[in-house]
């Protein structure tokens, strides 16, 4: 569901809010440098003024009464003023009491300055989860793709989540180091979701995209991605260093080249079977065909 006021496209959210209403209180993404996305590349980031947001909210309110959850676009509404959030929450709330729950993208600036009193009080007025990229747990790799975080500060972002009682739900992507760094991202990405211990996890497969820095280095030779089976054998690395893992891990995603839904860490001895199966037989009729794959 999107909002019945006009929103600036073009627009994003997680698969998980397909039904939410979705409300612009940011535009863009505050960092938009990272080398492999087109998001928000035709935006220029800006807050939007709270009147007109909450002024948004009072004219949906009786479109939309049976809403349940909503969703604040753009790519890191969580960079706009506490006393903002904290305003458009509230009147959420006081219009839309179905709502029972609100979600935004956040990246780690955002959720480092807002600190975990900060996000606790924006979940008492109906926050209640949190979508953060951090994309890998490999600093070579977070420097190669422009990420503007390291390792520990993108960890110690995922704590104060936790800590402040939101769910977290942190997206990596698979094939974000090429063929070259292929293990070493994804061991590493393993150790990190270890150490996060997010409320959900998802594996996403890289797709250069048009426009990106990406999309250059692979058109130009200079950068190549692992194939298919390389992106396996990625989940299946990173799935080994993340035993004791407590928690879901989706790698269903639009993207994969194998759809996974697991609970760790219940699941996690049964999926490292399969991967290994299909790495080793390299049989292209495993996998979802490219055609039927997306974004």
């Amino acid at each position: 569901m999107r909002s019945p006021v006009a929103l600036e496209e073009p627009v994003f959210r997680p698969p998980s809010e397909a039904d939410s209403l979705i409300l612009q209180l940011t535009v863009g993404c505050s960092w938009n440098r990272c080398t492999y996305c087109a998001m928000y590349r035709s935006k220029r980031f800006r807050v939007r003024p709270v009147e007109e947001v909450l002024e948004e909210v009072r004219a949906v309110a009786p479109l939309v009464s049976g809403v349940r959850r909503v969703f604040l676009g753009d790519g890191d509404a969580l960079a706009a003023p506490l006393g903002d959030l904290e305003a458009v929450l509230g009147e959420i709330r006081a219009r839309l009491p179905g709502v029972t729950r609100v979600g935004l993208y956040a990246d780690s600036r955002s959720i480092l300055k807002a600190g975990v009193d900060g996000l606790a009080r924006l979940r008492d007025l109906g926050l209640g989860i949190v979508y953060f990229g951090p994309e890998s747990g490999d600093p070579e790799t977070l420097r190669a793709v422009r990420k503007g975080a390291t390792v520990e500060r993108q960890l110690e972002a995922c704590r104060v989540v936790r800590a402040s009682g939101v769910k977290l739900s942190v997206m990596v992507l698979l094939g974000l180091a090429g063929v070259e760094g292929s293990e070493r991202h994804a061991r590493a990405t393993g150790r990190f979701l270890l150490a996060a211990s997010p409320t959900y996890a998802a594996a996403l497969t890289v797709t250069p995209v048009p426009g990106t820095e990406l999309w250059d280095e692979v058109s130009s030779g200079r950068f190549q991605l692992p194939d298919p089976f390389g992106t396996l054998q990625e989940l299946e690395w990173m799935l080994e260093e993340m035993a004791g893992y407590r928690g879901q891990l989706h790698a269903n995603h639009a993207s994969s080249y194998l759809p996974l839904k697991l609970r760790l860490p219940a699941d996690r001895e049964g999926a490292l079977a399969l991967l290994r199966e299909v790495v080793a037989r390299r049989d292209p009729s495993l996998l979802t065909p490219e055609w039927a794959r997306g974004l």
